[in-house]
């Protein structure tokens, strides 16, 4: 069995935005020879995402809208206790909750197994400052 290992790194200077991060996963795949298996690929923070869904910009945009009604930006303290710490996040950590942490992906064919309009997607919801994402393949 192979075993592949891949750090991706990103700046994303809004606060919250979605990335397709499809290409450089799939770039990933091709430099581990890698045919048959599975691939990992996980937001390594804990105010960011990597989740799966369709490339279409109005969902996007629902996204942001619903991630910021359930868990609007607030600098201060009342609304979260993780402020007192000093850093301003509190809703990051929220949103990262709900969106998720990882992907598995089925590997075929030395292609990444998705059904219709499936992506792969990084999620930011704390950003101004470079973030990594793992990518880890194992299989034959």
């Amino acid at each position: 069995m192979k075993s592949h290992r891949k750090v991706l790194e990103v700046f994303i200077p809004d606060r919250m935005a979605f990335r397709n991060i499809t290409p450089e996963v799939q770039a990933a795949l091709d430099e581990s020879g890698v045919r048959e298996g599975l691939v990992l690929v996980n937001a390594m923070h804990i105010t960011a995402s990597v989740f799966i869904n369709d490339d279409e910009p109005g969902l996007h945009e629902d996204y942001a809208r619903w991630l910021e009604r359930l868990a609007p930006f607030d600098a201060g303290t009342k609304v979260y206790r993780h402020n007192l710490t000093g850093e301003i996040n509190g809703d990051a950590h929220h949103k990262r909750q709900i969106m998720g942490r990882e992907v598995v992906v089925a590997v075929t064919g030395g292609a990444l197994d998705f059904g219709p309009w499936e992506q792969i997607f990084y999620g930011e919801f704390d950003g101004g400052r470079k973030k990594r994402i793992l990518i880890k393949i194992i299989g034959e």
